[in-house]
């Protein structure tokens, strides 16, 4: 069963090197954190498994990778500047700040109980640059929030770099910063975090089709490449909608405290495109835009066919790569009763997402002959590219096994003595602990086999 308590999968992140504190060694930084030797290795694995569903599998999708400092203009334009904030409140007696929205009782300091609060105030969470020796100060540059708003404004380098028929997609996967007040939930809200967004380009009209589509196809990836099964899953549609939206609806995962948003899906509209055009005038624009006098770039659509030139609608599909390790970390951990007063901890998760494919295990690691077959069998198996594979020459096993349990490597290798006679390994399989004896020279097959690459 998947983990009931957060506080498990936190030690199990720092003791195993999924994710340490921020700047630990100086009391740490509130929701900014570092990703150890599987934390990386696992956050690309997810980046890879979105990358190759998104682009990979289809013809119609294109990736891009935009810088993460924008010109101010951009995030103007886009409405950030103006609307991207939090109602803030503050404790006049204590100090503390909240948001409003997030407070147990919106007229009580959650932290010393008294009502003596300031009156909300919105709160920026763009994190403002002043960029160039003469800037004085004064903000000109953000750091992007997201990754939306730059896939728009390379609409026209995209489409004439590589020529689309609608529907087409751009994505990109990249980091985003958001001066939140409060982070919470772990890496579940963080000031500095990644997204992999798709910004799927259709002709109105074809906008509510295409929406449905793609959250039936994202429901899938969750459950397919992640391994979640489809009852701890559900959408959640938006009550209130955003200013630019049609429709919106959240892909949501049960965590241990219940469900929470990991993916967003949204009806764009042509807000975005229509507010980065030029010649807006000449544009039939749908929804409500701020007037741009700046823009050198008109984002149109010629249809090929009739030449009319309008503003294609966008369904946009966006997730947290950090939420996606976390609700997959939660899910895969299990504790097992093994009898005997024993028990183990193993993390149950998709081969292909596990930061480890295999571990090579010499039985005895004072023996030259152990070793160096194991080190050819490593050898082999990273020639395959499917991953990171791991010597482990302590001469311990069962301390091995267990390691690898944890960290969710999938299969383990043992070269024993008796490979040295029959060239033969023992694979140790992680959910089952099943055994079975294999020729040392099908190993990369039955690996490729259980990995599924």
């Amino acid at each position: 069963m998947p983990a009931t308590n957060i506080n498990d999968i936190i030690a199990l992140c720092k003791r195993r090197g999924f994710i340490y504190q921020g700047s630990e060694i100086y009391g740490g930084m509130q929701g900014i954190y570092d990703y150890g030797p599987y934390g990386v290795e696992m956050m690309k694995n997810i980046r890879d498994a979105w990358w190759r569903a998104m682009v990979y599998e289809r013809d119609d999708v294109e990736g891009m990778e935009a810088a993460l400092i924008s010109s101010r203009l951009l995030w103007k334009y886009s409405g950030h500047e103006a609307s991207f904030s939090d109602p803030l409140v503050e404790c006049k007696k204590c100090g503390l700040r909240m948001r409003q929205d997030k407070m147990k009782d919106q007229t009580k300091c959650d932290t010393c109980g008294t009502a003596d609060l300031t009156p909300p105030r919105d709160y920026q969470l763009m994190m403002g640059l002043s960029l160039g020796a003469v800037a004085d100060g004064e903000i000109n540059a953000y750091l992007r929030p997201e990754t939306a708003t730059t896939t728009f404004t390379n609409f026209k380098n995209v489409l004439d770099s590589v020529p689309h028929k609608l529907p087409f997609g751009i994505v990109q996967i990249g980091k985003a910063f958001r001066n939140e007040i409060s982070p919470r939930g772990f890496v579940f809200r963080m000031r500095e975090f990644e997204q992999a967004e798709l910004q799927y380009f259709v002709k109105p009209g074809d906008d509510e089709a295409q929406f449905e589509e793609w959250k039936s196809a994202r429901m899938n990836w969750w459950i397919m490449e992640l391994g979640i099964p489809a009852e701890k899953l559900r959408f959640a549609p938006h009550e209130k909608l955003a200013h630019y939206a049609k429709a919106a609806v959240d892909i949501e995962y049960e965590f241990p405290d219940g469900f929470d948003e990991v993916e967003g899906i949204h009806n764009r509209q042509d807000y975005d495109l229509g507010s980065h055009t030029k010649g807006q005038g000449e544009l039939k624009i749908m929804s409500k835009v701020l007037e741009n006098k700046d823009s050198t770039a008109k984002l149109a659509y010629s249809d090929p066919q009739s030449g009319e030139s309008f503003l294609p609608y966008v369904i946009e599909t966006a997730i947290g790569v950090n939420r996606a390790m976390f609700a997959a970390m939660v899910q895969a951990y299990t504790e097992e009763c093994l009898g005997d007063g024993k028990s183990r901890m193993v993390l149950k998760l998709p081969p292909r997402i596990s930061p480890v494919k295999a571990a090579v295990i010499p039985l005895a690691r004072n023996v030259p002959e152990l070793v160096e077959m194991a080190n050819r069998v490593v050898a082999d198996l990273r020639k395959l590219g499917l991953g990171r594979v791991e010597l482990e020459n302590s001469g311990n096993i069962g301390k091995n096994y267990r390691r690898h349990d944890e960290i969710g490597t999938p299969v383990c290798i043992t070269v024993d003595h008796q490979s040295l006679e029959d060239g033969r390994v023992t694979l140790r399989h992680r959910d089952t602990m099943a055994q079975e004896r294999i020729a040392v020279t099908d190993v990369p097959a039955r690996l490729r086999e259980i990995i599924g690459g």
